[in-house]
């Protein structure tokens, strides 16, 4: 999740579903609230911890912590040295997705059909709109996080995809590179407030229309190919500390791809892509 998490476009959301674990991580994000420090004071911290599903969420979001941390720096050389190899990879990462979410809609009606291209509709929107420009004003930051981390646990929109388009996502990347605290814990306050309130409408529309909401994340990762797929031509940059950034681009034709396209590099990433999908289901099926 911290690995996909850091890539403008592919969700961490995706993944936990794929393994398993997406409404247990739903659920056990609901269960952090008042009373669960009331058990504390009155039962002790073993029955908190219990109560919390402590180690589940300790182990997931120290995975996602050590990922984001160790893989930034080579996530964002790929993304401007590589980014066909990159981008092949995850477009057969969440080509698979959408099979292994539509696959749990127990009954599809035209309610859920509706669902799901108002789901690829809005996903595809998002893709569309134009980013803001770099910010590092702390109010702003905070607000980013809460925004991110909501698309961050929705299969199909990417947390930091928000962050591009909310013109954070260089000055956080960059923060987690430089070690700055000040930011890193302010997106971080942001994103846990976000988590906490979110949650729980997902918890919510899980419990009373789970068909309904599993069209939906499914439209979302549908509506997100837009943004991952492999061969762009830039049409606008800007540049930000003397490096020139793609804002605008276009998807063209692999063939129309001016410069070494790598294609077939690029069908090999994705077809493996295709299959870590496949392989991490078998591995949540086991366990």
């Amino acid at each position: 999740m911290g690995a996909a998490d850091v890539v403008p476009g592919v969700s961490g959301g995706t993944i936990a579903f794929i393994s398993g674990i997406y409404e247990e991580l739903i659920t056990s994000i609901n269960n952090i609230n008042f009373a669960l420090f009331a058990t504390w004071k009155k039962e002790g911290f073993k029955a908190f911890w219990k109560k919390l599903n402590g180690n589940f969420l300790l182990s997931l979001f120290t995975g996602i912590a050590f990922s984001v941390i160790t893989l930034a720096k080579l996530i964002s050389w790929l993304l401007i040295n590589q980014p066909v190899l990159l981008w092949s990879f995850f477009f057969g990462l969440v080509i698979a997705s959408i099979f292994f979410v539509a696959r749990a809609i127990e009954k599809w009606s035209l309610a859920t059909i509706l669902m799901l291209v108002f789901g690829s509709a809005l996903a595809y929107y998002i893709t569309q709109l134009p980013p803001i420009e770099n910010t590092e004003y702390l109010p702003f930051l905070f607000l980013s996080g809460a925004l991110a981390i909501c698309a961050m646990i929705l299969p199909g929109i990417s947390g930091a995809f928000i962050l591009v388009l909310l013109g954070s996502y260089k000055t956080v990347l960059d923060a987690v590179h430089e070690r700055d605290l000040t930011i890193v814990l302010t997106v971080g306050f942001g994103a846990l407030f976000g988590l906490l309130s979110f949650a729980r409408l997902l918890k919510w529309m899980f419990q009373h229309y789970k068909n309904m909401t599993l069209a939906m994340l499914t439209g979302f990762i549908i509506g997100s190919l837009n943004k991952i797929w492999p061969w762009k031509k830039v049409l606008e940059t800007k540049i930000f500390d003397d490096k020139i950034i793609s804002i605008k681009e276009e998807n063209i034709s692999p063939f129309a791809f001016e410069g070494d396209n790598q294609l077939l590099f690029a069908v090999l990433l994705a077809f493996l892509g295709f299959s870590v999908i496949f392989i991490l289901e078998k591995l949540a099926s086991k366990k």
